[in-house]
C-alpha cells in the first residue's frame, strides 16, 4: 500500500506564497483546476523565479510551512536549500499546508521567465495569480509521456474548446 499524503490546501498555500511576495507560475494539474478543467489534484506545482531575492522569500515560506523532502525514503527530514531552489531540478516537498512542489524548470529550459508570456493572470478578489495557459500546459502534458499526464489532456483539450465556442444568446 502506498502511503499518499494529505491533499494540499491550495488557497492557504497560494495565500502563503502570495502574501510573502514570491514571484512564481501555477503549473500542473492545479493550473488545471484555475484554468476550469474537470480535475483534481493533490499538490501545487509552481515554477519559481530563480533570483537570489525570490529564492529567500520562497525559503522563508518553506521553512514556516516546516517543508521536507516527500520522497526521501530514509525519512531524514532533509529540508529545502537556496541552492537546490535557485537549480534546475524539481523538488517535492510535504509541507504543513500539503504537498508543494516548487519546480526551477519544467521541461528543458522552461523557467519563470520563458513561462511568464504563456500565462493566464487569473483574480481573485485580493491575489492575483500566473496560471499557465492551456494551450502550453497541454503541450507539456503530452510531452511528459507520463501516463497520468497524457491522461488528463483529453479533459484540458476539451475544456480549451469549451472556452473558444461561442455563447448561446
Amino acid at each position: 500500500m502506498t502511503h499518499h499524503p494529505p491533499a494540499a490546501d491550495l488557497n492557504a498555500l497560494l495565500g502563503e506564497l502570495v502574501g510573502a511576495g514570491v514571484e512564481f507560475v501555477i503549473v500542473g494539474g492545479a493550473a488545471a483546476v484555475l484554468q476550469g478543467a474537470p480535475v483534481a489534484t493533490l499538490d501545487l506545482d509552481i515554477v519559481h523565479r530563480r533570483t537570489p531575492e525570490n529564492v529567500a522569500r520562497l525559503l522563508a515560506v518553506l521553512e514556516r510551512l516546516d517543508a521536507t523532502m516527500r520522497y526521501d525514503l530514509a525519512y531524514r527530514n532533509l529540508r529545502p536549500t537556496a541552492e537546490m531552489l535557485g537549480g534546475r531540478g524539481q523538488i517535492n516537498l510535504s509541507t504543513s499546508l500539503g504537498p508543494l512542489d516548487p519546480l526551477c524548470e519544467i521541461d528543458e529550459g522552461l523557467g519563470y521567465e520563458e513561462l511568464l508570456a504563456h500565462t493566464d493572470q487569473i483574480t481573485d478578489g485580493s491575489i492575483s495569480l500566473h496560471v499557465l495557459d492551456l494551450p502550453t500546459l497541454i503541450s507539456v502534458k503530452l510531452k511528459t509521456g507520463r501516463a497520468k499526464d497524457r491522461m488528463v489532456v483529453p479533459l484540458l483539450v476539451a475544456t480549451l474548446q469549451e472556452r473558444s465556442e461561442p455563447k448561446e444568446p
